[in-house]
């Protein structure tokens, strides 16, 4: 099923998706390229409170959404034509479990190419969710990420890895970079 302002799969044409967290390092999907690109509109933001991968409901961990306003680096992953149904549904089971995100369709420049722009399947907070943390200051972040730990580990790793993802592309985040410096304390 389709969730609601979901975009529809056009099936001649390959798939393009964007990774800003997790997706970045992990994207457990077949993908033919991927470089790296910009989402101008939204962040990149601990802004998602986990009752699943990261946490738990009694004990949540934090994990990145895209969250209004700037822009965001991360990875543009091509799919072809015939995985993307495929790739559309795991999407799906992983990062909807609970219906944090939206699903939609995000312009996103490719390798900062004002010329190469495509349309990438993204997942943005949802800011009218139980689970949308908002903007929490940075000792708060600390704090749920430390306790956080669920089915897919804990939330100090998916902090970690992410920071080291990003660094492996050639840029920072300033935000995630302090957090990550007081999980090594």
């Amino acid at each position: 099923m389709t969730p609601p302002n979901s975009p529809a799969p056009d099936s001649h044409h390959d798939l393009w998706v964007f990774g800003y967290g997790s997706l970045m390092w992990r994207p457990g999907f077949d993908f033919i390229e991927q470089t790296p690109a910009r989402l101008i509109g939204e962040h990149r933001a601990l802004c998602v409170y986990s009752f699943d991968h990261r946490g738990t409901p009694e004990k949540p961990g934090l994990v990145l959404g895209l969250d209004r306003g700037g822009a965001c680096r991360g990875i543009a992953f091509r799919v072809a034509a015939d995985k993307k149904d495929a790739t559309i549904a795991y999407l799906r089971e992983r990062e909807q479990t609970t219906g944090v995100y939206r699903e939609v369709m995000r312009s996103v420049w490719l390798d900062d190419d004002a010329r190469s722009r495509v349309s990438a399947l993204t997942y943005v907070a949802d800011r009218s969710h139980v689970q949308y943390a908002g903007r929490l200051s940075l000792a708060e972040q600390l704090r749920v990420v430390r306790q956080g730990h669920g089915r897919s580990g804990n939330n100090r790793d998916y902090v970690l890895s992410t920071v080291k993802s990003i660094e492996a592309q050639g840029f920072k985040d300033a935000q995630l970079h302090k957090l990550a410096m007081m999980l090594h304390e």
